[in-house]
């Protein structure tokens, strides 16, 4: 301290003067508690749920990826017997459209109505029906006795089929 300041001697303890029982016993009880500050204890966090449950989040994510590769693994073999049956199909439409091309052949038409005995017209007609006129001249068809076509004239627009027997 400073130079200035007076020496404290130490003094005989002084008393306190006489107050009332209340206030004498509220002095005793506050010199007796006095409070001072304690290390708070620390507690430590059982470890056991912690790792219970970092372990089963672990065991759910390991069984989701497994169920989720199993159904992955599913699709696929569904996709892959799609793709077969897409082939087969496909396979089948072409079979099929060369059949329907075989069967609208016009040689093939012309041999099957030969065999039901149709024959082809030399020359073909028209009727106007707004006015109900005939353009043209209808003839007959013949049929030559060896049960070939007759060939129509030179300038008719009809085509013969030759060949056909009946």
């Amino acid at each position: 301290m400073s130079s200035s300041s007076p020496a404290r001697t130490s003094s005989p303890r002084r008393t306190l003067p006489r107050l009332s029982p209340q206030l004498a016993r509220a002095g005793a009880a506050a010199g007796r508690a006095r409070l001072s500050v304690v290390p708070r204890l620390r507690r430590r966090a059982h470890r056991v749920p912690f790792v219970t449950l970092v372990s089963l989040v672990l065991l759910g994510g390991v069984v989701g990826l497994l169920l989720f590769n199993t159904s992955m693994q599913q699709a696929s073999f569904a996709a892959a017997d799609l793709e077969r049956q897409a082939a087969s199909l496909s396979a089948r439409e072409q079979a099929l459209a060369l059949e329907v091309d075989e069967l609208r052949n016009p040689a093939r038409l012309a041999r099957q109505a030969c065999a039901i005995g149709m024959v082809a017209g030399p020359t073909a007609a028209f009727i106007d029906l707004a006015t109900g006129k005939v353009s043209g001249k209808p003839t007959p068809a013949t049929r030559t006795p060896a049960g070939t076509l007759a060939r129509p004239a030179p300038g008719a627009a009809a085509r013969d089929v030759e060949g056909c027997a009946r």
